[in-house]
């Protein structure tokens, strides 16, 4: 006979219902029972969005919102296609949220805003800087993306007037983060992989997925695996083309950005992209910077000399290397191009870097 489980099921709030004191009573309360497997586990929470009123809430944030403080069951909010202007924040307390559209492709459903790190913020308290110009913010341990676009479409050109240009579109800040089939785009600081704080782990695992931009646009000190994703190189708000894909600003003794079997491409010139640079955050000097490219295919934008130096940092000092890169940008091993033994690419796996963590959509 088949065992007993629990199963949540989704919260039913208004659209516009408010975070109350018993928000956390209501998601315990709200569950039913079922048969199932014994071994099969709790099914998360559903809470769902769409911008027409159909779902429980119009906006992402709203839904977000919902979820109690001190929250650790996985809650899933389900976004309707459509295109979502407005900023969303995961604050830390509300942990194994996922945001996932729920169109037929990752197209369908786009989060967007266009803070840039110069924007003035509208109370007059200052700037967003680049931390706080992301379109979404993922601050709580186990976040995952799935099925969606996340963008960020500052107008580069005409903010030329602006002197801090970079404009995040996700952020996150968190342990154990999995990104599973999602576009994030922009220009310049399009991805950022940070952690809490400089000791806390800050693991993520992206896959199937496309990040495009054209200025250290995959940056920050998580240790982070790109797997099997197109890494799109993008002109310049003038039209030029010339850019770095990373800049990792790993801490001593940790793994920094690792890429693996992925493809690195763009409607960009030859020879005019670096694969990254030492990212010595606020001149650190006790970081160690760490960026692997393995087993991927190399676009003929990538430089013969792949790496360099950022900011009085030379990237030589730091952990910069590749391994099995074919395509036109890749290279033989060089001063230039130092490439991993294949007994250093034995301690550069997947496995490594997520430490006994196995990513799953559950």
């Amino acid at each position: 006979m088949a065992a007993v489980r629990r199963r949540r099921t989704a919260l039913r709030p208004g659209p516009r219902a408010a975070v109350t004191a018993g928000a956390a009573a209501l998601l315990a309360a709200t569950s039913v029972w079922t048969f199932g497997s014994a071994s099969g586990a709790e099914a998360a929470t559903t809470l769902t969005v769409a911008k027409d009123g159909s779902g429980q809430y119009t906006t992402v944030q709203a839904a977000v919102d919902a979820i109690p403080a001190g929250n650790t069951a996985r809650v899933v909010v389900s976004i309707a296609p459509g295109t979502y202007r407005g900023l969303v924040k995961i604050p830390a307390g509300k942990q194994n949220v996922t945001l996932q559209g729920s169109g037929a492709g990752r197209s369908d459903t786009v989060l967007v805003y266009d803070n840039a790190s110069g924007t003035r913020k509208p109370d007059g308290s200052g700037t967003y800087g680049t931390s706080g110009s992301a379109t979404v913010a993922a601050e709580a341990d186990g976040f995952q993306a799935r099925n969606l676009t996340i963008s960020n479409d500052f107008d580069e050109a005409a903010h030329q007037d602006m002197s801090a240009l970079q404009a995040v579109a996700l952020r996150t800040a968190a342990d154990k983060v999995f990104l599973d089939s999602v576009i994030v785009t922009g220009d310049q600081d399009t991805l950022l992989l940070d952690t809490a704080s400089k000791a806390a782990p800050g693991r993520v695992h992206m896959k199937n997925s496309s990040v495009v931009g054209n200025v250290d646009f995959i940056f920050g000190r998580a240790t982070a695996v790109i797997d099997t994703s197109v890494i799109t190189l993008k002109k310049r708000w003038d039209g030029s083309s010339a850019g770095y894909v990373t800049a990792p600003s790993t801490a001593a003794g940790r793994k920094g950005f690792l890429i693996t079997g992925s493809t690195v491409t763009g409607d960009v010139s030859a020879s005019s992209f670096h694969l990254g640079r030492p990212w010595h955050a606020g001149g650190d000097a006790t970081l160690d910077p760490m960026a692997t490219f393995r087993n991927s295919t190399l676009g003929a934008a990538v430089k013969s000399a792949p790496w360099t130096d950022m900011s009085g940092f030379s990237w030589k000092d730091d952990r910069f290397a590749e391994y099995k890169n074919t395509g036109p940008g890749s290279g033989a091993a060089s001063s230039d191009r130092p490439q991993l033994t294949d007994a250093q690419a034995a301690d550069q796996e997947t496995a490594d870097w997520l430490a006994g963590w196995t990513p799953s959509a559950s």
